[in-house]
């Protein structure tokens, strides 16, 4: 199993397309990081670090606007690359993914041989540095290449597995967030070796009974997951940082436009719909918080917008007492487009003509063949005939 990691994915591509950047500090964004090069890095800047902090970190630092088109068509060229080496590809996000290799041994080589000649390729063809993983399941996979990052390869042996696991902390865990390894660091709990040394139903009792139960069993190297080549993404999303000075109405409702259009677009291209439309918010105070509702499946921008834009207007008194650095938007429970049923050629908003359309509809197919929303899945009582009025 290969677990193939773009390097600073955002900021890697800005230094390959413009020569002048290379070797020198880079973060992409500007009122908050989105991302920083290896040389940012090394002087302490973070992604989602405020741009005022990252600049006193680092005052040489070269900011640049994030490019959304020139990433994808940059992870597109890289997915090729995985998919021209191996078909089964299950792809994590726009910069990493899992390669199913065994089964290569005969045409390609060991697992460690493919990795060396799948990181020159995205070097070559990609121009871009890619640092990959390579163990017996897909969990030791993705620990290792963030192990050996940046730009590195390595190698976990089923003979050396505790070897290279036990003495790493929790936080290399999957699924181990700055959450619970708090939570564990306060029960003296800080590598996985000492996580691994537990019973499970105490794992689960400290934990909770899915999350123990799931972390026990990686730091006891239990991961049997193939790589799934049907992944489809249960959701997309797009957000703007917005710095710290205050925005207007005006301003939050422009952003929210954007970002539902060109979501709504995705979903289109992909012959998609959605059922869960998804505020996300970081106030002034950077916490954090979501709202969401679930409407029809759709793909219809009006839709989605107008879910998007109530939502705002529920948070917007929590939004001016705290301040806001971030807005974005997540639509997930998709599904497929072939699954809605065909709408009517018919302009919602002309009421005389809607009123037209659907009395000649019901004259020809009776009463009961169109009905309004409102009446589904309703006491059927309502539906017995009207008694007409005394004159």
């Amino acid at each position: 199993m290969l677990h193939a990691d773009l390097d600073a994915f955002y900021a890697s591509v800005e230094q390959r397309d413009a020569p002048e950047l290379r070797g020198r500090p880079v973060i992409v964004g500007g009122g908050v990081v989105l991302a920083a090069s290896y040389e940012a890095k090394a002087r302490g800047v973070r992604t989602a670090m405020g741009g005022r902090q990252a600049r006193e970190l680092c005052p040489d630092a070269v900011f640049v606007h994030p490019r959304m088109e020139a990433y994808s068509a940059a992870s597109k060229a890289v997915f090729a690359i995985f998919r021209d080496t191996t078909p089964l590809v299950e792809g994590l996000s726009i910069d990493e993914a899992f390669l199913e290799v065994g089964g290569l041994r005969r045409l390609a080589g060991s697992p460690e041989q493919v990795a060396v000649r799948l990181r020159e390729r995205v070097r070559v063809e990609a121009g871009l540095a890619i640092s990959v993983g390579v163990a017996r399941t897909k969990f030791l996979a993705k620990v290792a290449s963030a192990v050996c990052k940046p730009d590195g390869l390595l190698v976990v042996e089923p003979a050396r597995e505790r070897e290279f696991l036990m003495p790493l902390p929790v936080e290399r865990l999957w699924g181990v967030g700055a959450v619970t390894a708090e939570k564990l660091h306060r029960l003296g709990i800080t590598t996985v070796g000492q996580l691994a040394e537990l019973e499970e139903a105490t794992a689960e009792r400290l934990l909770g009974r899915a999350a123990g139960a799931h972390l026990h069993a990686l730091a006891r190297l239990r991961d049997p997951r193939p790589v799934d080549t049907t992944r489809r993404r249960s959701s997309i999303g797009s957000q703007r940082a917005l710095g710290t000075k205050p925005r207007s109405d005006e301003e939050l409702d422009l952003f929210l436009t954007q970002i539902v259009d060109r979501l709504a677009r995705r979903l289109r291209d992909g012959d998609r719909v959605c059922r869960t439309v998804v505020l996300r918010l970081r106030f002034g105070d950077y916490a954090k918080a979501t709202r969401s509702r679930t409407v029809r499946p759709t793909d219809r921008t009006s839709v989605l917008l107008e879910v998007a834009r109530e939502l705002l207007a529920a948070a917007r008194p929590e939004i001016g007492a705290r301040g806001i650095t971030l807005i974005g938007i997540s639509l997930s429970q998709l599904g497929r487009a072939d699954s809605l049923p065909p709408e009517l050629p018919i302009d919602w908003n002309d009421q005389a003509r809607l009123d037209t359309v659907l009395d000649a509809v019901r004259d020809r197919f009776g009463a009961a063949s169109v009905s309004r929303a409102v009446q589904l899945d309703r006491d059927p009582g309502l539906d017995a005939p009207l008694l007409p009025e005394h004159e």
